[in-house]
């Protein structure tokens, strides 16, 4: 099934440049233009990469967060009261 109509990507070749490291529908698009004309699938593109088809969102997701200056909260306090 198509992703994008503009470009005739599918969902499979979505994951598997997903799969190939492109973690973003911006790495998508410029790995297979999906998304670049009419936008209308972009979407459905950032479902696909949360749904797990990208690697890389494991070791992004163990990685340190930065520490919050004094009185701004931290990342992971804006995340949680989201």
């Amino acid at each position: 099934m198509y992703v994008c109509s503009c470009f005739q990507v599918t969902e499979a070749q979505v994951q598997q440049h997903a799969g190939g490291g492109a973690c973003t529908p911006r790495q998508i698009a410029s790995a297979c233009k999906a998304g670049t004309d009419c936008g209308s699938c972009v979407r459905r593109i950032q479902a696909i990469l949360g749904r797990g088809s990208c690697p890389r969102r494991d070791l992004v997701a163990g990685t340190m967060l930065p520490e919050a200056e004094e009185g701004e909260p931290a990342l992971a306090e804006l995340d949680e009261a989201a």
